[in-house]
């Protein structure tokens, strides 16, 4: 079967921007996703989703409208909640988007943990609403969609609903837990159903909740009123001091948090790809905004696309090269020792989530800060549909970790479908070179040009509001040419993690 969800998870509608709402799902598609969980805490959908989804190819995991939360089964709300199903189900059943009901938003969980709980009844009126009376009524009324009672879940009853091995998983002990973004190697879930990292929104976004240029600041009252979690710029400060030297401006300090949520996630899912067959999806948290937040999305509150999204088009992509690198960031780094040791090695991954049979070229280099490749090898490599191949690994002992760096590319029919580059300190400590980075329009499509190597590479236009057939890329010394999708390409910049 297709790795069953390459997924985005969202929140509720931005009710006072609809007009994006729609753009949302369609650039969804764009990004290579097959899947949208519509969340429990929000409200039903209108038809108009469905139906667009049922275009777009999209498949839909609808919540029933219950998180976070323990609700007491009166007769009275039992009436009430009983005839809400009934008319959600009887008006969403049709759609062929419509891929699975789910009972709730973690709530079994919290409530065996005992959170919320005030009475032992609370216990039993949870298993009456979710495991009795919503299958009783999608028994009579939609009885060909599959229920899952709860997210994340074993199957119900309490028993063990975040289990690695069984079922689906909420994991978050990146970002809440502030581990580091190697973590996610430590586990091979079945089904990683709820994983994020937050990320500021587009400076552009920013400057329509404040006209004072002093709260444009990542502690200032205005932006942490505008932070969907508690300490969570903070926190994203914390995870930057791992990676980035601290930017010397605002917005270099929305770039790099963009960036640090674009890896992180990156992170976890291709582990998750390149472990097809025991890991058969992930769906990270999230991909809109209800208002102007600094929070987990993707796409921020007017639609502009952050790094992740770019990054999801590539991890999510049919067939997808990625990297299992071993490097510093996997290591616990010991910087009062003199002569620190850590493996330096790469081991490649093909996935393919395909129907058909691929055969790729695969090629990776060992090159300098200049781009100026010291060592390249290729190798043909046949991946069957719906599959994951590995590569056998490679150890770089030699390698400089800061003035040396790895680029590898997956070639079919004489084009390149996928590609990236890894180093193996951190980013904070490589040596980058100035790429001189320059940007002219051609046409529909924007050049750029780096005179080195250039990593996570930012196009933005005056407006900051252009679509891109890829941004955040990563670039060896040479041209290389994007799409414009959507937007005018007025008033042109580009950075990249040098300028940090």
């Amino acid at each position: 079967m297709p790795w069953a969800l390459t997924i985005s998870l969202r929140t509720i509608f931005c009710r006072e921007h609809p007009e994006n709402v729609p753009e949302n799902y369609f650039f969804s598609a764009r990004a290579n996703f097959n899947t949208v969980r519509v969340w429990g805490g929000g409200y039903y959908p209108e038809d108009w989703f469905f139906d667009l989804c049922d275009e777009l190819g999209l498949m839909v995991w609808q919540d029933f409208m219950f998180a976070c939360s323990v609700y007491e089964l009166t007769p009275e709300f039992e009436a009430n909640i009983r005839q809400e199903f009934i008319d959600n189900i009887k008006r969403l059943r049709h759609h062929a988007s419509l891929a699975l009901w789910c009972g709730n938003n973690e709530m079994e969980m919290f409530v065996k943990q005992g959170t919320w709980v005030t009475k032992p009844t609370e216990m039993r009126d949870y298993l009456f609403m979710y495991e009795r009376i919503i299958p009783e009524i999608l028994s009579e009324y939609d009885p060909d969609t599959f229920y899952w009672p709860a997210s994340p879940s074993s199957g119900g009853s309490f028993d063990e609903p975040n289990d690695p091995n069984r079922g689906d998983v909420h994991y978050w002990e990146v970002w809440h837990g502030n581990k580091p973004f190697s973590e996610y190697r430590k586990y091979f879930f079945r089904y990683a159903s709820e994983f994020g990292f937050q990320s500021f929104p587009s400076v552009k976004t920013l400057e329509t909740v404040t006209d004072d240029p002093k709260e444009l600041n990542p502690f200032s009252y205005v932006m942490e009123k505008h932070q969907r979690n508690y300490g969570g710029n903070g926190k994203i400060a914390k995870y930057m001091q791992a990676a980035y030297r601290y930017p010397e401006n605002f917005s270099d300090f929305v770039y790099a948090s963009q960036l640090l949520q674009a890896d992180g996630i990156r992170y976890g899912v291709e582990h998750y790809r390149r472990n097809r067959g025991r890991c058969m999806g992930a769906i990270y948290w999230q991909l809109n905004d209800c208002w102007p937040v600094i929070s987990w999305s993707s796409i921020d509150y007017y639609g502009r696309w952050k790094a992740l999204h770019y990054y999801a088009k590539r991890f999510f992509a049919p067939v997808m090269l990625s990297c299992e690198e071993q490097s510093w960031m996997t290591v616990e780094a010991d910087m009062n020792r003199q002569h620190f040791e850590f493996e330096k090695s790469i081991r490649l991954n093909v996935t393919n989530e395909t129907l058909d049979a691929h055969r790729v070229l695969v090629k990776w280099a060992v090159r300098k800060t200049d781009a100026t490749i010291l060592r390249e090898e290729e190798q043909w490599l046949e991946v069957p549909a719906l599959s994951a191949v590995w590569m056998d690994k490679v150890e770089l002992p030699q390698i400089d970790c800061f003035n040396e760096y790895v680029s590898y590319e997956a070639w079919e029919n004489d084009q390149i479908i996928s590609q990236g580059t890894v180093i193996f300190s951190y980013p904070k400590y490589f040596h980058y070179l100035n790429p001189g980075l320059a940007v002219r329009v051609d046409g529909d499509e924007i050049v750029v040009k780096a005179e080195a190597y250039a990593k996570s590479v930012e196009i933005r236009n005056e407006n900051d509001d252009l679509i891109l057939e890829d941004n955040y890329f990563d670039m060896n010394a040479g041209e290389y040419r994007v799409k414009i999708l959507d937007g005018k390409p007025d008033g042109l910049k580009v950075r990249s993690v040098y300028d940090i």
